[in-house]
């Protein structure tokens, strides 16, 4: 199944994606795309149903992020080794975690706002896991039971905040808008080897970024494990598992988003996402 969520900021609906691409209304179901709704129970429960039979919604809607009420919204940095290296940084004996604020989380088509005092403005195309059960210490064998879905992350980064501004990665990760989630949430049965997913993401129509899930340092059931260590894991929390390289950051001479430039990025079998950066106020 594709799982969605449409309508206006902050009023957003449930919805699925029927077998020739328009939106279902599923809000007569269930109250939205969070909690329960993501449990094996519950995704099951909605493979029952015949989206012939629900609602209809019009192709001009918003989407919204794919996924409500997350709690925690974990990244993976240097997951990928090129990219480690393009960073100037080793490649990582375990994989680096930090926090992306919740409230970064944005519609995967909503414009990126340069938010104030940036300078050096970037852009990551990842791969983000949805949970669906709460789990606490598992074992790898056991992550693929906890994972409700996958779906396309812009993982947007603001270098200056990141690296040179003392502390943690998440000052230059959580601005509002910094997490673009969807288009949709694509259930885990649906993805025939999740380890080989092309990735990929351009700026004004270039490439910038190609690459696949095949080359992570870490896979992604080990990603679940391992964070499940260190946290209790909800229903509804997102980790986003790192980026391929061709980040703005590497290019040389670096190169950042600016005000007016537009971003599309993409995962095979998991849809599209499209940006523009806008000026803050």
């Amino acid at each position: 199944m594709k799982l969605l969520r449409y309508g206006p900021a902050g009023a957003e609906r449930p919805g699925l994606l029927d077998d020739v691409g328009r939106i279902r209304d599923l809000s007569a179901i269930i109250p939205d795309i969070s909690g329960k709704s993501l449990s094996r129970a519950g995704l099951n429960a909605l493979r029952r149903l015949d989206p012939a039979a629900l609602p209809l919604v019009a192709d001009a809607v918003r989407l919204g992020p794919c996924v409500a009420g997350v709690g925690n919204f974990i990244a993976v940095g240097l997951n990928y080794a090129d990219h480690a290296r393009e960073s100037g940084l080793p490649i990582p004996d375990e994989p680096v975690l930090f926090n992306k604020a919740p409230s970064s989380i944005a519609g995967p088509n909503d414009p990126i706002l340069i938010p104030p005092g940036s300078s050096k403005l970037d852009w990551e195309v990842e791969i983000a896991m949805v949970i669906g059960e709460t789990a606490y210490d598992i074992p790898e064998s056991d992550a693929p039971d906890v994972i409700a879905g996958y779906c396309v992350c812009h993982d947007v980064s603001e270098r200056s905040f990141q690296n040179e501004r003392g502390g943690q990665w998440t000052k230059g990760k959580s601005s509002p808008g910094f997490g673009p989630l969807g288009p949709w949430l694509v259930t885990a049965d649906e993805i025939a080897d999740v380890q080989d997913l092309a990735l990929r993401l351009d700026v004004n129509g270039a490439r910038m970024q190609a690459g696949s899930t095949a080359t992570m340092i870490f896979g992604l059931h080990f990603l679940v494990s391992y964070v499940s260590r260190f946290m209790r894991l909800e229903p509804g929390d997102v980790i986003t598992t790192g980026t391929p390289p061709g980040v703005g950051m590497g290019q040389r001479p670096p190169r950042y988003l600016k005000a007016g430039d537009s971003v599309e990025l993409g995962i095979a079998g998991l849809g599209t996402q499209r940006q523009q950066v806008l000026a803050h106020g």
